[in-house]
Parts: C-alpha cells; structure tokens; sequence
C-alpha cells in the first residue's frame, strides 16, 4: 500500500492509493479522525500522555473526545508539531521519570497513526517549506523505525499544487497559498503534465541504495519557480484573539481558552459576528465572549498580519521575475489549509489576483492527495530554500561567524561543486574541524518560545542570522585526519561540496600534502 502522510500542525491527513480504482483516497481511521461531514477525515493533532514510559498516548479525536483537552494539565499536548527541532525558549515535564520533548510527542503521534494502517510498501510524507533540516533529520529517523521499504518527503505547498489536478488547473502556471495551523508557505510552481523525457524517479529507500530505473515514457513535470515560508498559522491568530479578550476582559490563557478563540475564528468564515461562553472553574466567572469581523480585521492589523503576508508574497513575486516570470503569468492561485478561509485572507489576497484566478476546493486534502502523485510518474525539480555555509573565527566581531557555500535558489541536484581550499591553524595539528550551518533569511527569521502553556513564535529583529549546525558532534565535525599533522600557512586540504538528488549534501575531501583522498562523495547532512 502507498500512503500520504500530511502531518499538521492543527490537524493531519493520511491518505493512499486505492490498489483497485488507482485513484487517491483519505483513509477514515474511524477512532481518531474528526467526524465533521463538511470536511475530509482530518485527524487532530493532539496528543495526551498516559504513561511516558510505556509510550502509552492517546491522540486526535479521541482526546477531545474523552474531555482530555480542557484539563490543562502537562500530559496534554498541542500545536507540538512547530516546537520539533527548534530552540525553545522554556521547559516540557518530566512524566513518569521520562523528560518528554516536542521530537518524542511528535513520534508518539506518528506511530500511534502508522500502527493502524497495516503493512505499508512506499510512503510520503509532506514539510513546510521554511523547516530547517533538524526538523527533516527528526521526520527521518522516525520512519527509519517503521516497516516502510520506500519513503519520500515533499514540500507541502508543491504537494498542493499536485493534488488539484489535471482537469481542475491543467498545465501552467500554478501559486499555492499555504496557511495551516502553524506555518504560512507560499509555491509557485511549472506544471507540465505531458512531456517525454527522462524521468528520474529516485525513491529512497534506507542506506545509499536508490530504486527506480529512467524511462521514456510521457511523464509529468513540476518545476519549483519560487517558494517562501514563516513560522505563521491559525494557532497564532488563536492566540491573538485570546490576548484580546484577556485585555478587555480578564480571561485567562488557557488551552480551554484558546480552543474558544478557534471557534470564534471558525464561526466568522461564515458569520459577521460571533459567540462563545466562557465559565472560569476556578473563579466560578462566566465570560461572553463576542467578536466581529470589524474587530477581528483589527486584531489582525494589530499583529502586522497583513504587513507579513505581504511580505513574503512579494519575496515569491521578486523570485519569480528573477526567474522571467511577471505576476500577469501566473494561471491559477490555489488556497490550501483551514486558515485561508479567513474572509480577510481572501480580500487580502485579491489585491494581488482577481478572484476568477483563486481557487478554494480542496483546502483540507490537496497536500496529502498531492503527495501521492510522486508514485505516478512524475518529477519534480526544486532549489534549496536556505544557504549552507561554514563556520569560522571572524577576527573583526571577535565571535564565530558564517561563509556561505551554498546559496539559497541553487538548483538541485548540483552539476558543478563548490570548492574550498582550508590549511592548519596551529602548529602540528592532527586534524581538521568543518561544522556544517543551515541559514535562515531575514524574512524567515522566527523563534518559538513559552507564553505560560501556550506554544508561540515571534518575529527575529531584522539582521538576526538564524542558524541551525548540522554536524556539531563529536562523530559529526572532523573531516579530515592530518597525517603528517599539519602546520599553519600552508594549503593543506580541498573540500568538494555537491547536493545530490536525494538532497544530500554530500562532501570529497582531498589531502593536497599526501595528494590522498581522506573522504569520497561522503553524506554530511541530509537536505531533504
């Protein structure tokens, strides 16, 4: 069996290809999926903890439905998904002698949806555009513990464009506008959906080994023109409208609370105004809480979420005229995730667009639908989104600082590696450290912290370098052993760096002294 796994960071979607029909499907795991009959079966991502140490969770529907997501408590566990692989500001517990982090909740919940799937042949998983690959090195230690012989991760506004279709986009031009609970990605991708060429197919699989030969035959193209993604979704807008009551009325925040404020922002999708009771427990207060469009647009004003939008809509516009292409060429917009049904979105949006170009169909299903397009013949041509550099002693700050390798926008895979030419810096030195750094832009530059119990991101003041280390480790950062050792003001060693198909940043390291190859083709960090 194929399957699609969109894991979000308010709900996911599992969906597969039906063996019989062909066609792609949303798997109904009846337990734990939302039983809404206005959406697909979208599976909440929450997680309660009844024993750390037995890996013994609840998830999704179900802890909703038992009331586990009203009682605060440090065993309950929500928007989990943006704390994996960052640098959080605060602390997660210890329950039943286990210190749990974001990575463990996060497997818990993956798992937990796998056992219930049966035997599973090839799968695909989906992540947000601007996830650093801290995040993609977690994704793929977890599905190396599974019983999956293919797996294959894919942008999840890419995905999107896919999951649309032939017959309701056709070929072109397509943007996809990605607003989930937790991040905020833009795609602006080529869509060919008949050409002959080669296509390369390459499925991963565990260890260096690739399956797939290259055919001939008519395949289908998608080719990444532009992209841009923040650390933004509904549950900061969530949190936004919880901070407005707590200002005009006192409430407290809470995870009850917050879910009031998503039900708020739920209701004025369809309604002018809306309402929610509040009763505090602890105080025996009742709160109305009432809230408008007019007022909402304001909250929103408040928080620069419209000054942000902007922003990386014209970072995708500025990428794509780079690539040739006017804002007038692009065919079709497609809104994907339960945040762009926001009224002001959409008004926001038609600034740029007239309305007969966007599209609102599938904005629950297209990514995990999408996904399972990689099993049908088809390629799909991309950039790295984030530069990759060294890390070195910058004399002048007196503090480490980092040398860009490779830059954003570098078409992968690589035809032509970088080179880097590196000597000794003390006398007699055995060897040669080379830490590796993922770097963020300025527009991307977000960190997640703890506001009480709730999980936030806030804007990094513009100039801030975020960078994530790949390989600092002790196993990880010597790339070179110097025999003999090595003495300053001599070139001593040649690095290639090259990213492969996989999206593997892969290096060759020559000893220019002994003229001996010390690594070949050697995989540093896995870019995807």
């Amino acid at each position: 069996m194929t399957v699609a796994i969109d894991f979000g960071t308010s709900n996911t979607v599992v969906a597969r290809i039906n063996s019989e029909t062909k066609e792609t499907e949303i798997i109904k795991l009846v337990e734990i999926a939302q039983k809404n009959p206005n959406i697909p079966p979208v599976i909440p991502s929450l997680v309660y903890v009844n024993n750390a140490k037995e890996d013994d969770v609840i998830i999704g529907q179900k802890v909703r439905d038992r009331g586990l997501d009203y009682k605060g408590n440090e065993r309950f566990f929500y928007n989990f998904k943006r704390g994996i692989g960052s640098e959080i500001q605060g602390f997660l517990p210890v329950l039943d002698g286990v210190r749990v982090s974001f990575e463990k909740i996060g497997e818990w919940f993956l798992n937990s949806i796998i056992s219930q799937l049966g035997e599973i042949d090839s799968l695909i998983l989906t992540v947000p555009v601007d996830s650093f690959e801290k995040y993609r090195q977690w994704l793929t230690q977890v599905c190396k513990k599974w019983q999956v012989e293919r797996v294959k991760i894919i942008d999840e506004p890419t995905a999107a464009a896919l999951g649309y279709g032939r017959v309701e986009v056709g070929d072109g031009l397509i943007l996809v506008m990605d607003f989930g609970g937790g991040t905020l990605d833009f795609s602006l991708v080529k869509l060919d959906w008949g050409v002959s060429r080669k296509n390369q197919g390459f499925i991963l699989k565990w260890g260096d080994k690739l399956l797939g030969k290259n055919s001939s035959q008519k395949t289908k193209l998608a080719r990444v023109i532009a992209k841009a993604g923040t650390n933004l979704g509904g549950c900061d807008i969530d949190n936004w409208i919880v901070d407005y009551f707590q200002q005009q009325q006192g409430i407290v925040k809470s995870s009850l609370t917050t879910r009031l404020a998503e039900r708020l922002k739920i209701k004025l999708s369809s309604e002018t105004e809306a309402q929610e009771v509040y009763f505090n427990d602890e105080t025996l207060e009742t709160y109305d809480l009432r809230l408008n469009r007019a007022t909402f647009g304001k909250i929103l004003r408040n928080n620069q979420f419209f000054e942000r939008l902007s922003a990386l809509m014209e970072n995708v516009l500025q990428q794509a005229k780079a690539n040739g292409i006017e804002k007038e060429a692009i065919d079709t917009v497609l809104l994907v995730g339960g945040s762009v049904q926001i009224p002001a979105v959409r008004e926001w949006l038609q600034k740029y667009f007239p309305e007969e170009k966007i599209k609102c169909e599938h904005p629950f299903d297209a990514i995990a639908r999408g996904a399972l397009k990689l099993e049908q013949q088809l390629e799909v041509r991309d950039f790295l989104y984030h530069s990759y550099g060294i890390r070195y002693w910058n004399k002048r700050k007196n503090a480490h600082d980092w040398h860009i390798i490779i830059p954003k926008g570098q078409p992968i895979p690589m035809t032509e590696a970088r080179e880097l030419i590196l000597g000794a810096s003390t006398p007699n030195q055995p060897s040669i450290e080379l830490i590796v750094g993922e770097l963020a832009g300025d527009e991307t530059a977000t960190e997640v912290y703890f506001d009480g119990e709730r999980l936030v991101t806030r804007s990094i003041e513009r100039g801030t370098k975020v960078v994530q280390p790949l390989n600092d480790r002790e196993d990880g950062k010597t790339i070179a052993k110097l025999e003999p050792p090595g003495n300053p003001g001599q070139d001593r060693i040649r690095v290639l760096f090259r990213v492969d198909e996989n999206k593997r940043l892969r290096i060759t390291v020559e000893d220019l002294l002994t003229e001996r190859i010390l690594l070949e083709n050697v995989v540093v960090a896995e870019l995807r």
